[in-house]
């Protein structure tokens, strides 16, 4: 028993480094350049997106929220999404979600309190997953391209690529600043599975306290950059219309494109269908 409770700790509490979560975060953002979902029209996915974003909200059938689900799970499985980001989607959706059914089982509740929740809980979940599917299959480039396309500011649209591109940095200087912690700290024996657990909320002490010192060298690498942008003529070829189309010229609707539209319309209008014979 004792063996089998140590393999445990090693198998799960092990895997939680800073390195395993940097790879997972990295791999969401920049690792799926090769999937189904990646090789898509920006423009195509920005719509496709905007319309499980929203319809969903103003849904309270049953039908095509289950179907409107099943769509958008498989897209994410096509995008290739790192298990890390799955897992906390399922924390996620049950912090918001599940815990209203066990309160409302606490005060007096019943089993007609399962049918609002789950609606509740299949619109979260559908909008939650159409968000990963599309914001993990566009790199900083087209995803700043398509917005770029609709009419979205110049300077909004780079705000958000260049987001996505300080993620390495801010990654790397995340582990800069927990290396620095912890040779000035006496990190738990973590030998035992308790040793482990206590090891673990040290660790999460250490992130906690790391975080001023982050957004202040962040900052300053920032500048630095900011700089660099302004010495090579940023907010000329952001107004300029010569460049912007030239920006755009590399978008194209292929018939990929076209094929998952008529997928996901045909699909939706067959839930739309079925709940209206039933």
């Amino acid at each position: 028993m004792e063996g089998l409770k140590q393999k445990l700790s090693e198998n799960i509490l092990d895997k939680f480094s800073m390195d395993f979560l940097r790879n997972q975060v990295l791999k969401n953002a920049y690792g799926n350049d090769d999937t189904v979902i990646a090789r898509l029209d920006p423009r195509i996915l920005l719509v496709w997106y905007l319309f499980f974003a929203v319809v969903p909200w103003f849904s309270d059938n049953l039908v095509f929220l289950a179907a409107s689900f099943l769509l958008v799970a498989v897209t994410t499985i096509l995008a290739r999404v790192a298990g890390l980001v799955l897992f906390l989607f399922g924390i996620g959706v049950f912090a918001q979600t599940g815990y209203l059914f066990l309160v409302s089982l606490f005060f007096g509740g019943n089993a007609q309190t399962i049918l609002p929740l789950l609606v509740l809980t299949l619109k979260v979940a559908t909008v939650s997953l159409a968000s990963i599917t599309v914001f993990s299959g566009l790199d900083p480039d087209r995803l700043s391209n398509g917005l770029m396309w609709y009419g979205c500011p110049e300077r909004l649209s780079f705000s958000i690529s260049y987001a996505y591109r300080m993620l390495p940095m801010l990654m790397e200087e995340f582990q800069n600043v927990l290396l620095s912690y912890r040779l000035r700290g006496c990190a738990p024996d973590a030998s035992t599975f308790m040793g482990k657990i206590r090891n673990l909320i040290y660790q999460v002490k250490v992130i906690i306290h790391s975080f001023y010192p982050l957004m202040l060298n962040t900052a300053k690498r920032s500048r630095t950059t900011v700089e660099a942008l302004e010495l090579k003529g940023y907010r000329y070829a952001a107004v300029n219309k010569e460049v912007k189309r030239m920006k755009l010229a590399s978008l194209r609707v292929t018939n990929d494109d076209l094929l998952f539209l008529a997928v996901s319309v045909f699909w939706i209008a067959l839930a739309v269908l079925v709940n209206t014979l039933l």
